[in-house]
């Protein structure tokens, strides 16, 4: 088992290493569906700013990872 995840892990910082700022579009991306859903609300998604909040913590693991690697 802790093989299968370091091998796991060793492929996707291999692969964000060379794709450095995918995390922080990708937050980027869902603050701004978060955004919409403002707009056009959708039930219980509007109320909770889900997609805010994964949204800001992808896009800051994102920047620190970026800086480690």
């Amino acid at each position: 088992m802790l093989t299968w995840v370091s091998r796991l892990l060793d492929h996707l910082s291999e692969f964000l290493a060379h794709r450095k700022g995918l995390l922080p579009i990708l937050g980027i991306l869902l603050v701004l569906v978060n955004f919409v859903f403002q707009i056009f609300p959708v039930g219980w998604l509007s109320s909770s700013n889900l997609f805010l909040h994964l949204g800001i913590v992808l896009a800051i693991l994102g920047f620190m990872l970026a800086w480690a690697l």
